[in-house]
């Protein structure tokens, strides 16, 4: 938290404005005053990314098989006009070990299978990665021994072109990999629990079979977004489903902004940069005027676009500290995750 401010207190008019602190937040949850550390942590504010591995797309790769039968057939007739706009409109996120220096601690982390790809999964956001599914999953392992009090949840999606094998695979390879950091969803996970055990890594898994078949994996994590390029109803779409029934467990705020094909035509010296950037300052005083816990209105993870380009990071995790002198009352008594499903991802 600034040094300068009183607990609970975001000066977000200071910070949105400025890049990221040197050194960033590696350490943070370790950091975190005593009173939190009972919260169970989807009742603490996480800074998580939107798109995590779009950092790395490969421009040679093919479109995923699940975008528009229009796009695809204008990529296969004009592809020199198609791959750089594709890559200008999907690339975000910086790599994966200055995400977490950074302090992120949420992955959004959307799979998929090259149709000629051979046994390798990537990741994918209109084209696919360079990076291998596997790559990312050690280098995250290697980050994780280096710094063994932060706890980094993973979700897994999208799955794009996976078949039954490849799922079983890869969740073999993350079970395997991970191991004893793994918390399970039969019990609820705060900072001391998770210390106590030696657990840093949740993985939520959006295939309900995986869920039934493996106990270590948590059920799709829901998060909520617009779906618009238009910072004002992002912030009015999140107001809206914050005063519904929050989701008892993990749930995700996307202030990610998303363009349609209309806004590119409209916008064609543009890329999704440059988007962020332009809508970034409102989304993250709203952000700062969050306050993390149960109940209505109450947030958890927070996932942006371009996590590195702002103090994003610092924003929410300085919205813990709003917590307490109440921390108590929300101390791990909640019931462990049952099976469910998740919603939608941006």
């Amino acid at each position: 938290m600034s040094d300068d401010c009183e607990p609970g207190v975001v000066l977000v008019k200071e910070l949105e404005v400025q890049p990221p602190p040197l050194g960033g937040h590696a350490d943070w949850m370790s950091r975190l005053p005593e009173e939190l550390l009972d919260v169970p942590l989807w009742n603490l504010a996480i800074p998580g990314s939107h798109d995590s591995m779009s950092f790395c797309l490969d421009m040679s790769s093919p479109l995923l098989r699940s975008e528009s039968l229009l796009l695809r057939l204008t990529d296969r007739l004009f592809p020199c006009w198609t791959r750089p706009c594709i890559y200008r409109w999907s690339t975000t996120q910086s790599v994966l070990r200055d995400q977490c220096d950074l302090g992120i601690r949420f992955l959004d982390l959307r799979i998929a299978k090259k149709p000629k790809g051979g046994q390798d999964l990537f990741f994918a956001h209109g084209i696919y990665t360079l990076l291998t599914v596997k790559e990312a999953m050690d280098e995250l392992d290697m980050w994780l021994e280096a710094h063994p009090k932060e706890i980094v949840i993973i979700s897994c999606s999208h799955f794009e072109c996976l078949t039954n094998e490849d799922h079983q695979d890869l969740v073999e390879f993350i079970i395997s990999l991970f191991n004893k950091k793994l918390f399970p969803p039969k019990d609820v996970p705060t900072l001391r629990s998770c210390w106590s055990r030696g657990r840093q890594v949740i993985v939520a898994y959006d295939n309900q079979q995986m869920v039934q078949q493996h106990p270590e994996l948590w059920t799709g994590i829901p998060y909520w977004y617009a779906n618009s390029p238009d910072p004002k109803k992002v912030i009015d779409y999140l107001e809206a489903m914050k005063h519904r029934d929050r989701p008892d467990h993990f749930y995700v705020c996307g202030l990610n902004l998303t363009e349609d094909a209309r806004y590119i035509i409209l916008h064609p010296l543009q890329n999704l940069k440059t988007m962020t950037m332009e809508g970034l300052s409102p989304l993250l005083r709203w952000t700062g005027e969050q306050r993390p816990g149960p109940g209505e209105g109450g947030v958890n993870i927070l996932c942006c676009d371009f996590v590195g380009v702002s103090q994003f990071c610092s924003i929410v995790i300085d919205l813990n500290y709003k917590l307490l002198g109440g921390a108590s009352t929300l101390a791990a008594s909640t019931v462990p995750q049952t099976p469910g499903t998740s919603t939608d991802f941006a």
